[in-house]
């Protein structure tokens, strides 16, 4: 993949190699909900490796950097709600001094995979989803990573506010949450390995 830029000058802080962001709304009431499953993923990864995520209050964003093998490695959750996400984005890739894109992950629910399902990409178009929308607005290009995780679509159409924002129960609540760990499964083989290896056993269903 050819190097993009974001254009953002005058960057400091210490370097990471590789930058997740896992997209949410905040507050109790979306806890759980199928549109915070890109955050839930990235908080179960922080956790297997011991670390907490801490509020940066001047990046709108909770986030933590780990150790990995392949180098320093920043998880962040965007503290905004979904459609204001990409104002976490600037101070965040400052911070951690990225300028290259492709070493930008983001996390997120995807209406056209079905439950279970995951994909890692590289750009391509938003599908709609307004936090996807507004890091494109914010870092001027869509050439960024995506891991997209399934939660299918409601029976009717005009149902998809709800059905996102709902947090299930009893059988559906269990199930959601084993498609959290296996994204958080996803994440770590991207943390463990290129970009390249990690799709590749991503989206066979091996992840």
């Amino acid at each position: 993949m050819a190097l993009r830029r974001s254009g953002e000058g005058g960057r400091r802080g210490s370097a990471s190699t590789l930058v997740i962001v896992g997209l949410a709304n905040p507050g109790d009431e979306y806890a759980g909900s199928r549109h915070n499953v890109g955050a839930d993923a990235v908080r179960t990864l922080a956790q297997r490796r011991n670390a907490r995520l801490v509020l940066e209050r001047r990046q709108r964003a909770l986030s933590v950097t780990i150790p990995t093998t392949r180098g320093p490695v920043t998880l962040a959750v965007p503290i905004t709600y979904m459609n204001e996400s990409g104002a976490a984005l600037p101070p965040l890739l400052k911070r951690t001094s990225l300028e290259d894109l492709t070493r930008l992950i983001v996390a997120h629910d995807d209406l056209d995979l079905e439950p279970g399902r995951l994909q890692l990409k590289f750009g391509g178009g938003l599908a709609g989803h307004n936090g996807l929308r507004s890091i494109a607005q914010v870092l001027s290009t869509h050439d960024f990573g995506r891991l997209r995780i399934g939660i299918g679509r409601p029976v009717h159409k005009e149902q998809v506010t709800d059905y996102v924002l709902q947090r299930p129960t009893g059988a559906r609540k269990a199930a959601l949450r084993a498609d959290v760990e296996r994204a958080a499964d996803a994440l770590e083989a991207l943390v463990d390995s290129d970009f390249d290896a990690a799709q590749r056993q991503i989206n066979a269903g091996r992840d």
